[in-house]
């Protein structure tokens, strides 16, 4: 089974820039669909974003499109989220994931690993 660890997280003023990292451990990460979802409270989780296996495609969602951007180097067993322009509406704890499969998946049921989540606070 595949860890992944999250880090990067925290306070961050409207407007601004921070960077989330995965690391995973216990396998190779590129076999793997590699996605961020994110949960604010009070809510369910949804997709931010996701990855395929060699990094060529890319899927997000609506709300964050032109201001998120994920990316993966598999020989580091990382995958990152870039998250500009940040709003309020962004604070939540975000999550990665792990799936098998080669196609782009928004559904959290699909993922069969997951970070512990690391919070991300927006504030103006």
């Amino acid at each position: 089974q595949l860890q992944l660890v999250e880090s990067g997280g925290g306070l961050v003023q409207a407007g601004g820039s921070v960077r989330l990292s995965c690391v995973a451990s216990g396998g190779t990460l590129n076999i793997y669909i590699s996605g961020w979802f994110r949960q604010a409270p009070g809510k369910e989780r949804d997709v931010v974003a996701s990855i395929s296996r060699q990094g060529g495609g890319t899927m997000y969602a609506d709300s964050v499109k032109g201001r998120f951007t994920i990316s993966r180097n598999n020989a580091e067993n990382t995958v990152w989220l870039h998250m500009s322009r940040m709003e309020p509406e962004d604070t939540a704890v975000y999550y990665c994931a792990a799936g098998p499969g080669v196609d782009l998946k928004q559904n959290g049921n699909l993922y069969s690993d997951w970070g512990q989540g690391a919070q991300v606070t927006v504030f103006s």
